[in-house]
């Protein structure tokens, strides 16, 4: 019995919980809402890791490439503003379709929290005072206080002048964030292991207090998701495949076992290698190939940034929290920031998620909620970071003029072209 409790991974152990979370809430409306206490518990240990690895992250994501930015230069510049350019597009589709949609109307989560800086919750807040507020007058104040968004500013800074720093003293402080970011991601994962009783826990309550209504905007939060991932591939991914002349049918076939193999495992990491090797027999030379698609996976990640998007204005909908557009803007501005650092990081949208919410004192047991359906959007936000990564390696060799795609040869990664 201990064996085969033991094979159960910890995905099936969310669903388990999330089920028996559900049936809960439902058969006793009233006695489940005393599970509260759990899944705060859960929300305590999520938050206690936000800015520690907000920062050791994103200082290595930007002074560690600052080497490689400097000696590829040109190549590092053309491939960035095509990051930059398809994950703001992304974001943007995913801001659309979560206020055309509206998944979060119906359901109940409480209001915004009372301990959110002020110039956030304010309803009459102006882009111009959510700018003023980025820059912490103190790291430790904005730490104590879990303003993920200064920290995030902080971190920036500190990275930027970090890269002007040479000899040991750079050496030394790069390892401590990076030995910092190494012992978080583990932090991450130990914090994880608790996360079905959290679901299920979180479940029982929302369905306890608002009905089975709550599965429906789950529903709708994943379909939204993946109409508004379409809708990217086909007004972003197509044209720039367009532009770059990029025979898609071809590149869709060379791509299709590692696209398929990121659906099914929900994992880059997995699929990387082998996407690689194709891209490389596909005419793209091995040194932009080496390049551009790691680097796409700290500044690339046009699936996740777009769910991020969806799920945070599904919090505020949840929440019944009315968002200005400018509001909205700067929220899409954090996620933008923190989503370049932490392509490493295990369940790495949920942390983003739960920071980007802390900041703007929206509720996190939107997280603990969408986290029951998070594997089936993994699934397609992964597939679709694969995808982007691949195409943005196609079109910055076209950028460069080395794109030499098959005339009519299968592509194979047994044989690829030279660089």
């Amino acid at each position: 019995m201990l064996k085969l409790l033991q094979k159960i991974s910890l995905t099936q152990w969310i669903f388990i919980s999330m089920g028996v979370g559900i049936l809960l809430g439902y058969l006793f409306p009233d006695g489940s809402q005393h599970l509260k206490v759990v899944s705060k518990v859960f929300l305590n240990m999520v938050k206690c890791l936000l800015v520690p690895l907000v920062f050791g992250t994103l200082v290595v994501g930007i002074a560690g490439h600052s080497s490689d930015l400097k000696t590829v230069g040109r190549l590092a510049f053309k491939a960035i503003v095509y990051f930059e350019i398809a994950t703001t597009l992304a974001l943007f589709i995913g801001l659309a379709a979560v206020n055309i949609a509206k998944p979060g109307i119906g359901v109940s989560l409480p209001t915004a929290s009372a301990s959110a800086p002020d110039t956030i919750k304010s309803q009459k807040v102006t882009l111009a005072g959510i700018i003023e507020h980025i820059v912490p007058q103190s790291f430790f104040d904005a730490a104590s206080r879990n303003d993920v968004l200064q920290v995030v500013c902080f971190a920036m800074m500190f990275a930027v002048a970090l890269t002007q720093v040479a000899g040991h003293h750079r050496t030394t402080m790069v390892g401590f964030c990076e030995s910092l970011t190494e012992v978080m991601f583990k932090f991450v994962g130990v914090v994880m292991k608790f996360a079905p009783l959290g679901i299920g826990a979180a479940m029982a309550v929302t369905v306890g207090h608002s009905g089975f209504g709550v599965l429906k905007n789950l529903l709708s939060l994943v379909l939204t998701l993946y109409v508004a991932l379409f809708v990217f591939c086909v007004l972003v991914l197509v044209p720039a495949a367009l532009w770059a002349r990029v025979p898609i049918l071809k590149f869709l076939k060379a791509i299709r076992e590692p696209a398929f193999l990121a659906f099914t495992t929900t994992s880059s990491d997995a699929a990387l290698p082998d996407a690689m090797q194709r891209m490389i027999a596909f005419g793209v030379p091995k040194r932009i190939v080496s390049f551009v698609m790691p680097l796409g996976y700290s500044f690339n990640l046009d699936g996740s940034t777009l769910h991020l998007a969806v799920a945070s204005i599904f919090v505020a909908q949840a929440a019944g929290v009315e968002l200005s557009f400018g509001q909205q803007l700067a929220i899409m501005l954090m996620l933008m920031l923190t989503s370049k650092g932490m392509a490493g990081v295990p369940r790495a949208s949920q942390v983003i998620l739960a920071g980007t919410l802390v900041s703007f004192g929206l509720p996190l047991e939107g997280v603990v909620l969408i986290m029951g359906v998070d594997e089936l959007m993994d699934m397609a936000r992964t597939t679709v970071n694969l995808v982007g990564n691949c195409l943005a390696t196609a079109v910055v060799a076209r950028w460069e003029g080395e794109f030499n795609p098959p005339t009519d040869a299968p592509v194979s990664p047994s044989s690829p072209k030279s660089s």
